[in-house]
């Protein structure tokens, strides 16, 4: 299997993982002082550490499932009612998501090794979407540069994908395109600007999506409804005198560390670029507010890169639950500012709850095989044993029923 064969190396892993993600866990009960008003004029728990700061420790998850975007029939209703919240429920648990297979024999066939047990659906959230402004729970258009990026981008993917069967077939990644047995002119073009995502060529590493080369994740860590990373998600917060740390344990082992800088210093210089950015932090009451800059233009959060600017607030409104907010800018992507709501519930302190390092063995693994593969495969051509690598697909495809909280 060709961008999932190495699966079967995590899957205990994983599967302890989901179990977590999708099981409503015993919640680990602390004592709460009443609530107090913070600096911002927000209601929140005076919990504290010892040496007197707001105490966001523990392991949080978000235990619902809520879309970045609203969806267009749910119009300006910012939260469900029960009685719909229900509905959809039963609707989503009765959808046959992967265990659907596609056509036997076909790439998409083979692609399919994950089924519904790797991608869980967990219960209905109260919000129809995570964003809260724009009012509509929708991205602001994008300006005309960014439309322009993300359009060459999509024209050099479906350039790469159109000798393929998966344009032959029609299938979901072809959208937009249209099959041409020719092996397209571009395949060996670079891409318009550094691949972050999956594209028909294994050509070298940075072919591969960021994921499959173990850089998962980021901030803010909200995406789309249905990616693992949103599905298998945990974050441990440590908090010493003088700096918080944030552990997060995402999709398949691609977890990551964050530490925030709460010493009152400048952010670094302009030149200095990294790939999770610059957090500095501060508290504003009971909330802490992190600044969040100087991301590496390699990254890539809905199509921001270098110049994404994230304010983030973080309030612990009772002993097992966090509030997130998110306000997130880029004036060359979007027209205006957005901001999204987040809810995490306090998970148990169980030891060995999470993993305490990132385990992205199948990356690791996965990789290395997927290069050396392709490198057979060309010398295959070469010899002529075997078909044009032009025209094979890489694309892993799951045209399943869409999910209703879309």
């Amino acid at each position: 299997m060709r961008e999932r064969f190495p699966g079967s190396t995590t899957a205990v892993a994983t599967l302890a993982a989901i179990a977590a993600a999708i099981t409503l866990v015993s919640i680990h009960r602390t004592s709460a002082q009443a609530p107090s008003q913070s600096g911002d004029g927000s209601v929140g728990m005076a919990l504290k550490t010892p040496w007197g700061e707001p105490d966001l420790q523990g392991i949080w998850t978000d235990e619902t499932d809520t879309p970045l975007q609203r969806s267009p029939k749910f119009a300006n209703q910012e939260f469900f009612t029960e009685a719909q919240r229900a509905e959809l429920d039963r609707q989503r648990s009765a959808m046959l998501g992967r265990e659907r297979r596609a056509e036997r024999g076909t790439v998409a066939d083979v692609a399919g090794a994950y089924n519904d047990v790797f991608t869980p659906k967990k219960r209905t959230g109260l919000r129809t979407s995570r964003i809260v402004d724009p009012p509509n729970g929708r991205l602001p258009p994008m300006t005309p540069e960014a439309q322009k990026a993300a359009a060459a981008e999509r024209e050099f993917r479906l350039a790469l994908l159109q000798a393929t069967e998966t344009c032959k077939n029609k299938e979901s990644p072809c959208s937009g395109g249209k099959y041409d047995p020719n092996p397209s002119p571009r395949f060996a073009e670079p891409p318009p600007r550094y691949n972050t995502a999956t594209i028909n060529r294994y050509d070298g590493p940075e072919d591969a999506s960021l994921a499959v080369r173990c850089l998962m994740g980021g901030v803010p860590e909200i995406g789309t409804l249905g990616a693992i990373a949103d599905r298998i998600s945990f974050r441990r917060i440590v908090q010493t005198p003088g700096g918080i740390t944030m552990f997060y344990d995402v999709g398949q082992g691609q977890g990551w560390q964050r530490n925030i800088v709460m010493d009152g210093s400048p952010h670094l210089p302009a030149g200095i670029r990294q790939w999770y950015g610059d957090s500095r932090g501060h508290w504003e009451g009971n909330t802490l507010v992190i600044d969040v800059t100087n991301f590496s233009p390699k990254t890539d959060f809905q199509g921001s890169r270098q110049n994404l600017h994230v304010v983030e607030r973080w309030t612990r409104t009772d002993p097992n639950t966090l509030d997130y907010e998110v306000t997130v800018e880029d004036p060359t992507v979007w027209t205006r500012p957005w901001t999204a709501k987040q809810e995490f519930t306090r998970q148990s302190e169980e030891e060995n709850r999470i993993y305490t390092e990132p385990r992205c063995i199948e990356g690791n693994f996965g990789l290395p095989g997927l290069l050396h593969g392709h490198r057979m495969e060309d010398l295959a051509f070469a010899e002529g044993r075997g078909v044009d690598p032009r025209t094979i697909s890489t694309i892993s495809v799951n045209d399943a029923e869409r999910d209703p909280l879309q």
